[in-house]
């Protein structure tokens, strides 16, 4: 069913994004404090998939760069729109929603952003059920849905348009290219497609769940409940069922570097218990991608692998990992949709030129 997203509801919105963001997607904040101006005492319409039509005509908007770059260089305002503006007009036919490409981080919120500025519906869905750092790390892409043609544009004005045909690897790789000249991010709209697409392709019912997840989140605490049961209760009836605690510590250091257009590094940690002499490690690129303790692999892309501090549960991003933050790390399953052979060689641990092969977190730990 349909319904209506206010202000009041974009602080949990906002954490349960940077929670999916499994580390990365962007400071969600951000695009909280964007959308809460834009949007006053109104409200956006969120669309059920199930419930849209067939021949909507739909085209996500998002950020592209390095969540490092997107934290200093702030958005003015006005780059998702003008982006969708100028691919509405390659198309010669306006957008009759718009949806978010990846449902953690600064980018669950973005769509919410031009909807309050044009007053368009969002669709409950997205194509990643996390976030990647690649854009053609999709489940859109996976199942036939092609990027291109895609408009980017940055704050002073500047605007491209991109169309490499079915070739997603190489629009992500001139896109990254051109985002980097851009001063290392920029808005863009892309996968345009029809409502029976979004159906076809999708994860559905994203930016309900990140909702679900922050407002249980701040419930259980306003409670004094334990936080982390309350992830999991709100995730048991999702696609998103298996919850696993995977490590409890300290961080003992940050290896972090952006190159390339993203954030690469590691975190390494130390156990919060002085008789456990064990080490975790968690490598990303923008998002976690590989946790490993004691150089053995406990959860692995395109599982989520979330950051979260040790008493409040509020989710740490890779861009404000530190030295000191006492955390735990929880492991989260994937859909189905997300573990086909076809999505693992798109988004699985080979497209990140990981050794190991993928092993569903419910598996390992």
């Amino acid at each position: 069913m349909s319904w209506e997203l206010t202000r009041a509801d974009l602080p949990d919105l906002a954490r349960g994004a940077a929670f999916l963001g499994t580390g990365g997607g962007g400071d969600p904040y951000i695009g909280h404090k964007l959308v809460e101006l834009a949007l006053g005492e109104g409200s956006i319409t969120i669309l059920d998939p199930d419930e849209i039509a067939n021949d909507l005509f739909v085209i996500p908007v998002a950020l592209m760069g390095a969540p490092t770059v997107m934290i200093e260089k702030l958005l003015a305002g006005h780059e998702p729109l003008t982006a969708l503006r100028h691919l509405e007009a390659h198309y010669g036919r306006p957008a009759d929603a718009t949806m978010p490409i990846e449902c953690g981080g600064v980018n669950s919120l973005i769509p919410l952003l031009v909807a309050a500025q044009t007053g368009l519906p969002v669709v409950d869905a997205d194509g990643m059920g996390r976030a990647f750092p690649e854009l053609s790390m999709e489940t859109f892409a996976v199942y036939g849905v092609n990027a291109s043609p895609i408009a980017l544009t940055a704050e002073r004005g500047e605007h491209i348009i991109l169309d490499t045909g079915a070739d997603n690897r190489r629009i992500e790789q001139l896109a990254r290219a051109l985002t980097v000249e851009l001063g290392g991010s920029a808005a863009i709209a892309e996968y345009a497609m029809t409502g029976a697409d979004v159906r076809r392709t999708g994860v559905p019912r994203t930016i309900s769940m990140a909702l679900s997840i922050g407002r249980a989140i701040r419930e259980a605490r306003a409670e004094h409940r334990s936080p982390f049961e309350a992830i999991a209760d709100a995730l048991a009836p999702t696609l998103y069922s298996h919850v696993r605690e995977l490590f409890v510590g300290k961080i003992v250091d940050v290896e972090r570097r952006t190159e390339g257009g993203f954030a690469r590094g590691r975190a390494k940690l130390v156990s919060a218990d002085a008789t456990d002499t064990s080490a975790f490690e968690i490598d990303f690129q923008n998002e976690n991608l590989v946790a490993r303790r004691d150089g053995r692999l406990v959860a692995i892309v395109p599982d989520l692998i979330c950051v979260v501090d040790q008493e409040t549960a509020e989710p740490i991003t890779t861009e404000t990992l530190r030295y000191g933050q006492r955390v735990r790390v929880l492991g989260v399953s994937t859909p189905a949709l997300m573990r086909t052979p076809e999505a693992l060689d798109t988004f699985g641990p080979p497209a990140f030129g990981l050794a190991e092969a993928f092993v569903p977190v419910e598996e390992l730990s």
